[in-house]
């Protein structure tokens, strides 16, 4: 059994909840619910008992639960021991890993001297099966229950331009007026993205937006931005230092594109190396950080931290 399988059991014993404690263990519920099933097979017997409208310890959970927490306890000594080594073999978007990821892994590989690192840079869906990776980060949970996914962040999706641009076309005040502005757009095989959807926290909007330039590279939207050629619907975190210095601001604030979520994803237990808990915890204090600056400067509200 894996460390994340024992933290579960005693989690749901806890919450009496399989869906409280796979949020509290930043997991999919649906993830969660197959790792008790795997746990209760292994062990050839029922841990909760469970109805429609509860869940409880069984007879056998009773008796297994101390040697859950012996065994969490011997484990955790033992990993204070476990090298931080092997190879990080992880997907990642254009501009979120070339601007964002990478640095932070190359902070990690000065530290860790028996690290290495082969990032895989694609703006494409990862293949667990064909593509030699080993952990993916993402934006969106993973569909697939046979996957394993961990939430980093909440991850605002923001409407931006430069100032320039502002000043020479004018600062759209709502979904209406963006028929009189330039998209950028990003393009996933041959659907462009064109159509943005916003939200008042009552109603949305969706509008199919205009524009001469689209691209399969975020990196590439994020630069046509920068550079003042339309407004382009970009993660708060990929585009953070442009928000940061002023090189572009948000617009239409009062109208927010929808929120996404940072998410690292492996493809079984075994994927879940120390190496890749340590990559998970750090991008976690990063986005953290990044994210905090954003409020402090007024981009995003303080309630992005809430999960």
């Amino acid at each position: 059994m894996q460390v994340e399988d024992l933290k579960l059991v005693l989690k749901v014993a806890e919450f009496r909840s399989i869906t409280q404690a796979s949020a509290k263990l930043d997991m999919r519920a649906a993830t969660a619910s197959a790792a008790i099933k795997r746990v209760e097979a292994a062990l050839g017997a029922e841990l909760f008992v469970r109805t429609t409208r509860h869940l409880r310890l069984s007879a056998a959970g009773e008796r297994f639960l101390p040697q859950c927490k012996q065994a969490l306890a011997t484990l955790a000594l033992k990993g204070e021991h476990d090298e931080i080594e092997g190879e990080l073999r992880v997907a990642l978007s254009s501009d979120l890993g070339r601007n964002i990821i990478t640095p932070w892994l190359d902070e990690l590989l000065d530290e860790y001297p028996k690290l290495s690192m082969r990032p895989h840079i694609s703006d494409s869906n990862v293949d667990f099966y064909r593509d030699s990776v080993d952990f993916a980060l993402r934006y969106g949970s993973p569909s697939d229950s046979n996957l394993y996914g961990f939430k980093i962040c909440n991850v605002p999706r923001l409407l931006c331009a430069t100032p320039e641009y502002i000043a020479e076309y004018g600062a759209p005040t709502h979904p209406d007026e963006l028929n009189q502005h330039q998209g950028l757009f990003y393009q996933l095989q041959d659907i462009i993205n064109n159509v943005w959807e916003f939200t008042n926290g009552t109603e949305r909007f969706k509008v199919k937006m205009q524009g001469r330039r689209a691209s399969n590279d975020g990196d590439l939207v994020r630069r046509w931005c920068v550079a003042g050629k339309g407004l382009a619907v970009k993660s708060c975190i990929d585009i953070s230092d442009d928000l940061l210095t002023g090189r572009v601001v948000p617009v239409m604030q009062n109208y927010p594109h929808l929120c996404a979520e940072l998410w690292l994803i492996c493809p079984s237990r075994q994927s879940i190396t120390p190496a890749v808990r340590l990559v998970r915890d750090i991008c976690r204090e990063k986005t953290k950080a990044i994210l905090n600056q954003l409020i402090e400067k007024g981009i995003l509200d303080k309630r992005v931290l809430d999960n």
